[in-house]
């Protein structure tokens, strides 16, 4: 029985030490792969009860080359670890493996209880309900009881306050996805997926069983397959080659392990830090790397994701599938990802050159801008989302912030002038400055240090630091004589499947234009957090040939002065806003309309409206300019299907 139930975990190998067991050896030998007991995590109470009282003793064997690893790192040289590659020393983050929990839950760590009677619920509904050691979103949906993890694992969002449709329900804050079947993420933002409970319905009574320590993680991590191609014997070939780490490379190396990929996965960077989460820097520039890392460095390790950090590629060869890397460093592929992201743009002004000059790009430029701006001058060129989600932050760090803008309101192209100005407003009324309608024509210095930002409108503002943030291109540089076909601006066209020209070859993120589902399939480029995820996942499946496609309606959002703005959609082209709500007072959904139909929606103060257009949009049905027109928007703040 005991084999039978171990043997039926996924990749778990399983055979007799020995051919049998030892003359007076009372305990079982198994002879496990590394990591190959970590699917028994999160296994139901009553399966693991099976096991009863035998004991069992685990005897781990590592291979000879598993052994040297372990050793390697146990010395304390394996952090980051260098492998010989073509006569260069390369540097792979692994780590220890995950610290696990228990294995074999007792009845002591599961708790239940009735919560409510079957005919408080509506179908349709959901509620947040208390085991004690926790909360749990009880949902009813077609009559049958779902329970759920109740917070979004991204940032927290109160999933009762989501949207309930099509079988799962979407984060009121960000647009995530959650099955509430499975509670599997099924749309991003984010990583995690939810705990799903145990229902059952006695007496007319609704019970929900859970673990405990399920109910405090909030989170659950997909199971995925182990790493069997060890690096260290042919460090200079790999089955998936991933350019770039941001959210885009990680998703789709998490998901090829999440799809019971087990061959080598090599993901490269310029950063110096494992994969982070790089909007939070314009909007806490004081977070340092660990607080804004989207995996441990044990995740890494213990699913066989190798990094080389600080890695710039430089060309890459289709024809023979060999990238070459700055230090001459060349690596073998089988499938490539290019997901290089984007360079932000500079100033090209007289004294361009002075220090204390930023573009943010690394959690060290975002830091180092908050120690020079405390109490002194700050000077923010762009009034975009960078722009003024770093404004925003200094208020309360520096002396004075002045921001310098093109356009005539922040925001304008693409939230509108009435928006726009409101924004402002409320920047100003935190002190922020506005310069409007002019752009920077010098930079002056005093012993190499900026001191003065002169305006082409011959203002002169003061500054002891200044960030640029004028937009950002493709940083597709290195692929101009790949063969990998590129548009007029540089970005990397690709099919739905996030394809490129050459067999083999995808891309994904912010460098990449694709068609838009549901804009009659636009060509688009969003460089948008949420997106980067989704395509990451695309690439992913028809790497493994599964033939997905793109989908996803676009979702984004700032946050400044402690308010949230949300945007779903597309919004490019439009030719009106209707606004409902109250501008001054920020609370207030606004509808982007291209001739008849509703093409995007941002709001404030009023959720989950955002989620809710983002969801109908999702489900194929077109928003038609009059339904939004007259403010009966009951249609959509309702909850349920």
């Amino acid at each position: 029985m005991i084999c039978g139930l171990l043997g039926s975990l996924p990749f778990l190998e399983l055979s007799w030490k020995g051919g049998g067991r030892p003359p007076g050896c009372p305990y079982l030998l198994l002879d496990l792969g590394p990591g190959s007991l970590d699917p028994l995590l999160g296994r139901e109470q009553e399966a693991l009860a099976a096991l009863g009282t035998v004991e069992l003793k685990i005897e781990v064997v590592l291979p000879e080359k598993e052994r040297g690893k372990e050793e390697l790192s146990a010395s304390g040289k394996g952090s980051p670890r260098a492998y010989q590659g073509n006569g260069t020393a390369r540097h792979f983050h692994t780590e220890e493996r995950l610290p696990a929990p228990h294995p074999y839950p007792g009845a002591q760590d599961c708790v239940e209880a009735a919560v409510c009677h079957v005919k408080d619920f509506e179908n349709g509904q959901m509620r947040e309900v208390e085991l004690g050691w926790g909360k749990v979103l009880l949902v009813k949906d077609n009559g049958e009881f779902h329970a759920l993890g109740h917070k979004c694992p991204h940032y927290g969002a109160p999933l009762v306050k989501g949207v309930l449709s099509r079988g799962r329900v979407r984060c009121p804050w960000h647009g995530a996805c959650f099955n509430i079947s499975t509670g599997d993420l099924e749309d991003f933002p984010g990583l995690d997926s939810l705990h799903k409970f145990q229902v059952k319905i006695e007496k007319e009574k609704v019970y929900v069983r859970a673990s405990k320590q399920a109910l405090q993680l909030q989170r659950r991590t997909k199971v995925m397959a182990k790493c069997i191609s060890p690096s260290a014997g042919h460090s200079g070939s790999t089955n998936v080659l991933i350019v770039g780490a941001g959210a885009a490379g990680l998703v789709c190396a998490e998901t090829l392990r999440q799809e019971g990929f087990s061959d080598r996965i090599v993901l490269c960077t310029l950063d110096r830090h494992l994969p982070y989460d790089r909007p939070k820097l314009s909007k806490s520039l004081d977070a340092q790397p660990e607080q804004l890392a989207l995996r441990p460095k044990e995740f890494f390790r213990a699913y066989g994701i190798e990094v080389l950090t600080e890695a710039q590629v430089v060309t890459v060869d289709v024809r023979n599938k060999k990238v070459v890397f700055k230090d001459g460093f060349k690596l073998e592929y089988s499938k490539l990802l290019l997901a290089p992201g984007s360079s932000p743009k500079t100033l090209s002004c007289k004294g361009k050159e002075v220090e204390n000059v930023f573009t943010i790009r690394t959690p060290e430029d975002a830091n180092r801008v908050v120690r020079l701006a405390r109490g002194r001058n700050a000077v923010v060129v762009g009034a975009g989302f960078l722009g003024m989600e770093v404004a925003a932050y200094l208020t309360e760090k520096a002396h004075s912030v002045s921001v310098v803008e093109l356009e005539e309101t922040p925001f304008k192209r693409f939230l509108g002038e009435r928006v726009g100005r409101a924004l402002m407003k409320m920047f100003e009324n935190n002190r922020v400055k506005f310069y409007m309608q002019t752009e920077v024509s010098e930079l002056r210095a005093q012993e190499g240090k900026l001191k003065e930002v002169v305006l082409k409108s011959s203002k002169v503002v003061r500054a002891d630091v200044c960030v640029v943030g004028i937009g950002a291109v493709p940083a597709t540089g290195f692929l101009r004589q790949s063969g990998v076909g590129l548009d007029s601006r540089g970005f990397i066209p690709v099919n739905k499947m996030m394809q490129t020209n050459v067999p083999g070859v995808f891309a994904a993120g912010d460098a990449v234009t694709f068609p838009l589902a549901w804009r009659n399939n636009r060509k688009v480029n969003i460089p948008h957090w949420q997106m980067a995820h989704a395509q990451g996942r695309v690439v992913a499946q028809n790497m493994l040939a599964q033939e997905a496609e793109i989908s996803t309606v676009p979702y984004l959002w700032t946050a400044m002065f402690g308010k949230s703005l949300r945007y779903a959609g597309y919004g490019e082209g439009f030719d009106d806003v209707i606004i409902q709500g109250d501008l001054e007072e920020l609370k207030f959904v606004a509808f982007y309309t291209k001739g008849d139909e509703v093409i995007a929606v941002a709001s404030m103060n009023y959720d989950p409206i955002v989620s809710k257009v983002a969801e109908v949009l999702a489900s194929g049905r077109a928003i038609r300019k009059r339904e939004v027109e007259t403010g009966d928007m009951s249609w959509l703040t309702g909850k349920g299907s």
